[in-house]
């Protein structure tokens, strides 16, 4: 079984508020059941290690 994660655990999972998310641009969803989304976690890790952060500003 492939578990996929809420928008509040990828909030939980990022360490923000889940109304955080919203300013947030996440990837795409690896998985839409009617208008719910869901990421695998290695998609939530992968965009998180790739987005800009403190110290990468250049």
């Amino acid at each position: 079984m492939t578990a996929y994660l809420s928008r509040k655990q990828v909030a939980e999972r990022l360490g923000v508020a889940p109304a955080s998310l919203s300013r947030y641009k996440l990837p795409e969803p690896d998985a839409t059941i009617g208008d719910v989304r869901g990421w695998l976690p290695d998609t939530i890790d992968a965009w998180n290690e790739s987005r800009p952060g403190s110290g990468r500003w250049r």
